[in-house]
């Protein structure tokens, strides 16, 4: 099976540099909006501010995508970063995510009893 570097094309012009980028976001974006998706999930199954950040899950993440990085033959010192910065916007989504339930009626975990998790 082909590394994802191995997919790259060789590009003669910043348009087909271009071409590639757009045909990866083209991939990407879905992705990314499924992604919020869970953290909105996450959001209401945590219900508690103080949830939202987890360490622990984060360094998870991190273990999890710097081998493969480097096994895709990528560069898993900047895969760490794009998902160090990727979490943190997802973070503030899942906050944001939170806020809108509890406007729309969500009731704050103390007072709703538990929720699964």
């Amino acid at each position: 099976m082909a590394r994802a570097i191995d997919k790259v094309k060789n590009c003669e012009t910043m348009t087909d540099v271009r071409a590639g980028v757009n045909a990866l976001d083209d991939i990407l974006v879905p992705l990314l909006v499924e992604r919020g998706g869970y953290m909105t999930q996450a959001a209401k199954v945590k219900n508690d501010e103080n949830l939202v950040f987890d360490q622990d899950r984060i360094d998870a993440i991190i273990e999890r995508v710097r081998p493969q990085a480097e096994r895709e033959g990528g560069n898993a010192d900047l895969i760490e970063r794009i998902y160090r910065a990727m979490i943190a916007c997802y973070i503030d989504y899942e906050h944001e995510e939170l806020a809108r339930m509890r406007a729309e009626g969500l009731k704050p975990r103390n007072e709703s009893g538990s929720n699964a998790s």
